[in-house]
């Protein structure tokens, strides 16, 4: 359980960081979204439960700051745990895909969150779309925050990866036994 403590605290810091470059951007209209890295990192090295407890969580958290999506005025009923059912289904693909491909490189982590990112972003965006006001009027805006959010991404997410890793040297686990579990 230290384990996913560790990961969760390390998520809360992502989350508050990524929340404060939000609001700092408040004034332009962009939106960072980093969902990829709140799952990528332990779907590729921990357990299956202990990486899916930390997607819950991690979704749990997201959905607690759920933005407002242009042409929304608010949150629809039964979208308020859409980060947290994403992540978990991420989690799950990641997880057994990742023993087909090299998930102790970092640069291949790095692909790996890119394209979750990408997929998180486009399925959020389309559940929130279809209540919303036409694509056509609202396309700009998605596709301007997602481009912004994947360079934003590829540019933190070594630093990110380093700090779970370190985290979990300081929290006393063994890095070998992260990576060689099942």
């Amino acid at each position: 359980m230290r384990r996913v403590t560790v990961i969760f605290c390390t998520h809360l810091l992502l989350w508050l960081l990524v929340a404060q470059a939000n609001h700092a951007l408040s004034r332009v209209p962009v939106y960072l979204f980093v969902g990829g890295l709140f799952v990528t990192y332990p779907a590729l090295t921990l357990r299956f439960r202990d990486g899916m407890i930390t997607a819950f969580l991690a979704g749990l958290l997201c959905d607690a700051n759920l933005p407002i999506l242009p042409g929304l005025s608010k949150t629809a009923f039964g979208l308020a745990h859409t980060h947290t059912l994403l992540f978990i289904c991420a989690h799950t693909l990641i997880h057994h895909l990742r023993d087909r491909m090299s998930r102790n490189e970092t640069a291949a982590r790095v692909l790996f969150a890119l394209f979750t990112n990408l997929g998180i972003f486009v399925v959020f965006a389309f559940i929130h779309i279809s209540r919303s006001a036409p694509l056509s009027e609202i396309w700009p805006r998605i596709v301007v925050d997602l481009a912004c959010s994947q360079i934003f991404l590829a540019l933190i997410a070594r630093w990110f990866f380093a700090l779970q890793e370190q985290a979990l040297v300081l929290a006393g686990v063994e890095r070998e036994n992260v990576a060689k579990s099942p």
